[in-house]
């Protein structure tokens, strides 16, 4: 509900239809359009032919990529492309291990086995010419204490704690 601004009375639909066509009036009068800061579209008005093709209008084009965004994209495409390779590499592994027989897989190993066993070999023998002989004489008197004294002490109730010392 509006006031009248003079009187302070609600006015009538009326009454408030003819002050908001009167403020509008004064704010916006005729001839009297709000100053536009920029343009918001573009219209050409450039007269048409009238037969054939249009010729074309330059539009300037001022796309810039970030030099971060064109390393992720280029870095993207190598990505891309070489999980690609390694998937068909592993792919044709695969169906080549697929259609081994058990000769084919034990030929296969043969060589790597045969390269363990040579390796534990070497690693023995050069184990066996490490170890010295080595024969050590303790001479003296040795002391023994077998004398233990023994202190315990618990604390707590549901969550006791006991505490052993022993004093040689």
């Amino acid at each position: 509900m509006d006031f009248h601004p003079s009187t302070g009375r609600p006015m009538s639909e009326a009454e408030a239809a003819a002050e908001a066509k009167r403020i509008l009036h004064a704010s916006f009068g005729p001839g009297e359009e709000p100053v536009r800061q920029f343009p918001t579209s573009f219209r050409d008005d450039t007269e048409l032919p009238a037969y054939g093709t249009t010729p074309p209008v330059p539009q300037d084009d001022r796309r810039i990529v970030p030099a971060w965004a064109a390393g992720i994209a280029v870095a993207s495409i190598g990505v891309g492309a070489g999980v690609t390779g390694i998937g068909c590499g592993a792919w044709l592994v695969l169906q080549g291990l697929a259609s081994v027989s058990l000769a084919g897989v034990l030929m296969v190993t043969l060589p790597f086995a045969g390269a363990a066993m040579l390796a534990t070999a070497i690693g023995g023998a050069i184990s066996k010419a490490r170890s010295a002989v080595n024969k050590t004489v303790y001479e003296g008197p040795v002391t023994q204490h077998t004398e233990i004294h023994n202190t315990s002490s618990t604390r707590g109730m549901f969550f006791a704690r006991t505490r052993n010392d022993i004093h040689r």
